[in-house]
């Protein structure tokens, strides 16, 4: 007769010898031990509790079980470990490395209120879809989702992170705007068809500068790319000269973002602007005696050929004023490729070679920023019906990316994953086997003897508690 065990056992091959067998009695065992790295990332630079005081709470006190600030560490700690759907968290909520490093007293889930709660520490997806479905006018007497988030607070944290982590205040800043696609599946809110992408989607607007994101807006599709464009500028830039009234500021876009009015904003505001510019026929006819000049070097050479022309421009009816503007002519294999730039800047400290080359082509790194929003950790979720909660979604991939970001400036740097994307770092150094021992005095992680990164890992939490014994709450870049 099998006993159970035999029943359960999963047998593979033969190893000479021996047999390769496997089953599930390996006891408490969590896949995310790196998620302790995660917890002290975000000690280091006070995120989630400032996100927590983004939200007011209409729930009874006396029901509560998961705070709200329990709910965001598990639900960003989450997306930054992989779990792109809510649904994971029904799963989620048994492991006790995740609830300890939420901050469970409990991380057994032993003293659960309700009988069939107990041994789920963390909550579940019913609990945690209250952040991102609760209706703006929510109150006390709404019957079910009652926690409602000020959108406005949560749009400053952002800034806010960015500038604490700068111990003074740099001479220069590069802001990198840019419009994406998020492929819809569904029927929500706000969903249009948009014919350059060819499907329905929305179009949110992101700004960063460098790797650090500023601001992440959800829009429609059937909108121009630079719509918003001048009301988020109009909250991030008084917002950063409070804290560096100093600072030069400079908006770098492409093309969808050379608009008038954002133009006139930035002159009127003393903010120095690089913009792509579509090119029509006037603007080529410009660049004539540049293109043949180009056209003979890659005759004389056969090889890509690049000549330069400053000159200035005014659009026939949709410019206020004329303004500089920098024209790369090109010679291709392929034939002429002719490009232009508009700018605030003057030329005689930015040269059009330069400008163009140094200045307006390092926009394209931004574009891996956005790359790793939406493919590491998961921005395209955004399939509630609503566009309110579907925004909310949006913001916690970026809170998401927020925290590995720094993560990786914090604790990576000078090492060889400093450049790593987002998944990559989850794959080495957070995706770790553990077994957890919880004890009245202790909860235990016993890591992997067998995992790789031992070295790394152990360099990261050097770097990242020696930042929290500091008196100095939030760490500071030079």
């Amino acid at each position: 007769m099998n006993t159970e065990c035999i029943t359960n056992r999963m047998d593979f091959k033969r190893l000479g010898k021996r047999n390769l067998h496997a089953d599930f009695s390996g006891g408490t065992i969590t896949s995310d031990a790196g998620v302790l790295l995660l917890d002290k990332t975000d000690a280091a630079i006070n995120l989630l509790n400032r996100v927590a005081s983004c939200f007011t709470d209409h729930r009874s006190p006396l029901l509560i079980e998961h705070s709200v600030s329990d709910l965001i560490r598990q639900r960003v700690f989450g997306l930054a470990l992989g779990y792109e759907d809510l649904n994971d968290h029904d799963v989620l909520s048994r492991d006790p490395l995740i609830a300890a490093a939420v901050g469970k007293r409990d991380p057994t889930g032993r003293f659960r209120r309700n009988e069939q709660d107990r041994g789920r520490p963390l909550a579940g997806k019913a609990t945690l879809n209250r952040l991102e479905l609760t209706e703006e006018d929510a109150g006390r007497e709404t019957r079910y989702k009652k926690i409602v988030l000020d959108f406005e607070k949560l749009r400053r944290v952002f800034p806010e992170v960015f500038l604490d982590s700068h111990s003074t205040p740099p001479t220069e800043i590069i802001l990198d705007l840019d419009a994406t696609d998020d492929p819809l599946h569904g029927e929500q809110e706000g969903r249009f068809f948009h014919g350059y992408y060819g499907t329905y989607c929305y179009l949110p607007l992101y700004v960063f500068c460098g790797d650090d994101l500023l601001a992440a807006e959800l829009r429609p599709s059937n909108i121009d790319a630079s719509a918003g464009t001048v009301e988020v500028l109009e909250r991030l830039i008084p917002h950063i000269r409070s804290r560096w009234p100093q600072v030069h500021i400079i908006v770098r876009a492409d093309s969808g973002f050379a608009r008038d009015a954002i133009m006139t904003w930035c002159e009127s505001n003393g903010v120095d602007y690089v913009l792509g510019l579509s090119k029509n026929s006037r603007l080529t006819k410009e660049l004539e005696e540049k293109l043949a000049e180009a056209k003979a070097l890659w005759e004389a050479t056969g090889r890509a050929a690049r000549v330069y022309k400053d000159f200035t421009y005014r659009t026939l009816d949709s410019w206020s004023r004329s303004r500089r503007v920098v024209g790369k002519a090109e010679h291709l294999d392929g034939g002429a490729n002719p490009r232009f730039v508009v700018t605030s800047l003057p030329s005689d400290d930015h040269p059009a070679a330069a400008l163009y080359e140094k200045l307006y082509c390092a926009r394209g790194e931004m574009e891996n920023r956005i790359k790793e929003q939406q493919m590491c950790l998961f921005a395209d979720r955004t399939s509630t019906a609503k566009m309110r909660s579907n925004q909310i979604r949006l913001w916690f991939s970026s809170l998401g990316y927020v925290l590995v970001n720094a993560l990786r400036r914090l604790g990576l740097r000078g090492t060889p994953m400093s450049r790593a994307r987002c998944d990559t770092i989850r794959l080495k150094l957070l995706k770790i086997g553990a077994a957890v021992r919880v004890s009245v005095r202790r909860v235990w992680a016993a890591m992997a003897s067998s995992f790789t990164e031992q070295g790394l890992f152990r360099l990261v939490w050097r770097r990242l508690s020696a930042l929290l014994a500091k008196p100095q709450t939030v760490p500071m870049r030079s």
